[in-house]
């Protein structure tokens, strides 16, 4: 008995220790990841001029909003950031929808060519037609100075539609064949069955997508270049930083009535524009986001 309460005692002690070290290394680990957003934050509400000098951390050490009003007072930055939104909303919903319905076909037992059709968009990860071939085409198409060319092109992807479909493989295909025995068609099963059961690996491509037609501005510039209806807020700051770096660092080339204003200052409140919609969305796909990354782990 005296043995069997020895060996508790020690297990018990070998777990706090545990609990503790795992708590340290995580708190450093937490820390570690947030000083980068924290230090980017600090430096961006920091005067120009007086964050050349270093020494800024955690906190600012001359507060201005300055950087926040050369970033915002662009009038182009309104109109590109409700294109980045459009782009966002209208991109990620037809992308989901697309490769959604594209990989319960392929994921179908009884469809003949699904080996094929996955061989074919498996090789389209690694060859592409290039970048002039891929202009002239959507040229062609009339996608360029057209809003479209922000959606159409990013509707198929073939690694969001082959996670889709490997998510989908691993539901039991008894629902489908309970389902077919009452009277239920395709459709049927795909909306009522399959997709509410893939709601994690659904928020995890939405967040994909939406991440990246957030972020990408090199397509505004490359086919939307004369349009300034239809720019986005990506290119519109990416614009802004050349013309902040290209005026050079000196305190009097930036100077102004509110403040001074430098490449670093701009470019820290530019990111933390740039990614302060992602991290209010993550949250709410966050629950969702850590169940679809672990699909294919655990199979029947």
């Amino acid at each position: 008995m005296e043995k069997v309460i020895s060996r508790k005692k020690r297990k018990s002690v070998a777990d706090r220790i545990f609990v503790v070290c795992n708590t340290i290394f995580m708190i450093l680990f937490v820390a570690i990841t947030l000083y980068p957003v924290i230090n980017t934050l600090a430096i961006s509400f920091n005067d120009g001029t007086d964050a050349l000098r270093g020494g800024i951390y955690l906190w600012p050490r001359k507060f201005t909003l300055k950087n926040y009003i050369t970033v915002l007072q662009k009038d182009s930055l309104v109109t590109g950031a409700i294109i980045s939104v459009l782009r966002t909303v209208i991109g990620t919903v037809l992308a989901l929808v697309a490769n959604a319905i594209l990989a319960f076909i392929v994921s179908r037992k009884e469809f003949i060519f699904k080996k094929q059709l996955s061989l074919f968009w498996v090789i389209t990860m690694y060859v592409n037609g290039g970048l002039i071939p891929t202009f002239i085409l959507y040229k062609a198409m009339g996608l360029t100075n057209s809003f479209w060319v922000y959606v159409i092109p990013g509707m198929i992807s073939a690694f969001n539609m082959l996670v889709i479909r490997t998510y989908m493989n691993g539901i039991p295909d008894s629902l489908e064949e309970s389902a077919q025995l009452d009277g239920a068609g395709y459709t049927t099963i795909f909306v009522k069955i399959i997709s509410p059961l893939c709601k994690p690996v659904y928020a995890t491509v939405a967040l994909f997508v939406a991440v990246y037609q957030w972020n990408s501005w090199f397509d505004a510039m490359l086919y939307n270049r004369m349009s300034d209806n239809l720019t986005t807020l990506q290119y519109e700051l990416m614009k802004l930083l050349s013309s902040v770096t290209n005026q050079g660092t000196s305190a009097e080339a930036m100077k102004n009535s509110e403040g001074n204003v430098t490449p670093t200052s701009v470019r820290a409140a530019a990111t933390i524009v740039t990614m302060l919609p992602i991290i209010c969305i993550y949250p709410f796909l966050q629950r969702y986001f850590v169940t679809g990354l672990t699909l294919g782990g655990v199979k029947e």
